[in-house]
């Protein structure tokens, strides 16, 4: 069972920023291709931004290119969520999730289905 476990979370103004992180429990994650997600009131779960098991290819979703970035240290099992220019329409709860991939791959995946784990989630609130 892989346990994932999200924080840096809170309350900020529009403009500022946070960075939130995701630390995976096992030994094999530098074998997961990683994604965060965010769910608002009301609405469906969306990618925010996906990260490649291998070769740190990413993708975004157009609500926050240029202002988020996701990458990863596979020695700390960490997966990171850089963001900027925070908005009011960014609040919702943000979840990482995981998904098993055996072979090298560049891959990157934005549908929930795909992922095997997820975290519990960590609340952002922007202020306007």
């Amino acid at each position: 069972q892989v346990r994932m476990e999200e924080s840096g979370g809170g309350l900020v103004q529009a403009g500022g920023s946070l960075r939130l992180s995701c630390v995976a429990s096992g030994r094999t994650f530098s074998r997961y291709a990683m994604a965060w997600f965010r769910q608002a009131p009301g609405k469906e779960r969306e990618v925010v931004a996906a990260i490649s098991r291998s070769y740190g290819r990413t993708y975004y979703a157009d609500s926050v290119k240029g202002r988020f970035t996701i990458s990863r240290d596979n020695a700390k099992n960490t997966v990171y969520l850089q963001m900027n220019s925070l908005k009011p329409e960014d609040t919702a709860v943000y979840y990482c999730a995981a998904v098993t991939i055996e072979l090298y791959s560049g891959s990157v995946y934005y549908d929930t289905h795909k992922y095997d784990y997820w975290g519990q989630g960590t609340q952002v609130t922007v202020s306007s």
